[in-house]
């Protein structure tokens, strides 16, 4: 939680959101779960959804299925961070786990779109850390989403016409990666997490830990 103590006085890091987006196909994902492997501290966003249960996914731990007369009412009550349309289902980020989190110094992971980020962009833009991964180029893109033979040739054009839109917005966010190399690409949003976790304004106590400093405490 990067904590210190000086004469009594403890230094609390307070958690941040780590935003990773992409095109389908990209890379986001697999970028992702080596972070979560990597870092016992971070944890992913459990994201609730409208969509239905795929094979092998587990309410709860992939996503939190409700349906939209539900989604609708956690929209209404404000009990969500973000949310979005993503073809033809809905997306939302639950606030409470997410905001106990951070105040307990833990790091959470979103696997999100532009909407999402650029709506935690305005309701939390200091705890926000977001990183755009590019694919090294357009025919690699469509390679992987045909590798992953997980989609029908509609479903692959549909992605890749969508793909052009989100490219877009790349501008949007704290910092770039293009991922070509894989291994090159998680030290690199690695390194990203490192440094934002010793930003100045997370380390809550700092000043008063540096008026003791001074004082020869």
């Amino acid at each position: 939680m990067g904590e210190g103590t000086n004469g009594g006085l403890r230094i609390k890091r307070r958690g941040l959101m780590l935003v990773l987006s992409s095109p389908s196909g990209a890379g986001k994902t697999s970028i992702s779960r080596a972070l979560l492997d990597a870092n016992d501290n971070l944890s992913l966003s459990i994201s609730v959804t409208t969509r239905p249960r795929r094979p092998g996914e587990v309410d709860g731990e992939h996503y939190k299925f409700v349906d939209k007369t539900t989604f609708d009412l956690m929209v209404n009550q404000q009990e969500l961070l973000e949310y979005a349309k993503v073809f033809d289902h809905y997306y939302g980020t639950p606030r409470g786990p997410v905001e106990d989190a951070l105040s307990d110094g833990k790091d959470v992971l979103f696997d999100i779109d532009w909407q999402g980020t650029q709506q935690l962009d305005e309701r939390a833009r200091d705890d926000l850390v977001s990183v755009f991964i590019l694919p090294p180029s357009t025919a690699e893109l469509e390679r992987r989403l045909n590798t992953r033979a997980q989609d029908s040739a509609e479903v692959i054009a549909n992605r890749m016409a969508k793909a052009a839109d989100e490219l877009t917005h790349w501008s949007e966010y704290d910092y770039v990666v293009v991922n070509e190399v894989f291994a090159d690409s998680v030290a690199q949003v690695q390194a990203i997490l490192e440094a934002e976790r010793l930003r100045r304004t997370r380390q809550e106590g700092l000043a008063d830990f540096v008026r003791l400093l001074r004082q020869g405490q």
